[in-house]
């Protein structure tokens, strides 16, 4: 097989699982650098050059160009359409030293050692080759900088009261994604991905987000529920047969009564890592 088509092979390999409805983006542009990628700002310092993959709406993405500002961040995509979003976000916030591209993460269109700082926010459990993926980040970081990701573990969710819905709904989940070429369970992996793909120093932390306030679990669980029944998730998990429209109605239903319990709370754990390239 030539390099080309493995390339292409790859990028095949993995649909992103969650789409870009609007209960997704809804989470998306929540995050914040504060909030998504807390382990990585003491790092960063005026003048770096910076590399956003994966960088959907572009809320983390300006975040970085402000603190990195009179440094350059580019931020990419494999979907063109939330790049509209992107640019949005940045020409709100008048930044002028962002930009913004269609990219594939196995192939990235950039020269050797062009960034300072590669970073990757909840974007290697959902390609097809996560440790093809670091080494192409490791590939366009510069000797001395870094490359940064931080995933979920889906695994590792916790939440009260417990309901069977929800472990209904998260065993669907793994489902769903692993059958399209992910991994749910990233954020446990990270070390050894980092490791596969050569990198020797590695720092590894994990963070949460948790919600437990009557407007986070309100806004938690609606999301979860608006997209267990009107994303592309939905659409994936009927047509490859792993659950039935009357079962995702079930589980709406489930995230909807848990997000109106009083006590309820919601743990999402993340692995991070920090690899500095030789």
């Amino acid at each position: 097989m030539t390099h080309a088509a493995e390339r292409s092979t790859t990028r095949e390999t993995a649909v992103y699982t969650h789409g870009h409805h609007e209960s997704v983006l809804r989470s998306h542009t929540w995050r914040t650098a504060a909030n998504s990628a807390a382990y990585l700002l003491g790092e960063l310092r005026p003048g770096l050059d910076v590399l956003d993959v994966g960088c959907g709406p572009g809320t983390i993405t300006a975040d970085l160009a402000a603190l990195v500002a009179p440094g350059r961040v580019t931020g990419v995509d494999s979907a063109g359409d939330v790049l509209d979003k992107a640019r949005a976000t940045a020409a709100e916030r008048g930044l002028e030293n962002v930009t913004f591209a269609v990219a594939d993460v196995h192939s990235l269109d950039f020269p050797d050692d062009s960034f300072d700082v590669v970073h990757a926010h909840q974007v290697l459990q959902h390609v097809g080759d996560p440790v093809r993926a670091l080494r192409e980040m490791r590939r366009v970081c510069r000797p001395g900088g870094i490359v940064a990701a931080r995933d979920s573990d889906y695994g590792a969710f916790a939440w009260y009261p417990e309901r069977p819905a929800l472990d209904g709904w998260l065993d669907l989940y793994h489902r769903v994604a692993r059958a399209n070429g992910g991994e749910p369970d990233a954020g446990r992996r990270l070390f050894a991905w980092a490791r596969r793909a050569g990198f020797t120093d590695i720092a590894t932390t994990a963070g949460t987000w948790t919600f437990s306030t009557p407007d986070e679990r309100a806004w938690w669980s609606g999301l979860w529920a608006d997209r267990t029944t009107t994303s592309s998730y939905a659409a994936l998990a009927v047509d490859g047969g792993h659950a039935t429209r009357a079962e995702l109605e079930e589980i709406h239903a489930a995230w909807r009564e848990w997000g109106a319990q009083e006590d309820a709370w919601f743990m999402v754990p993340h692995g991070e890592i920090v690899c500095r390239v030789s």
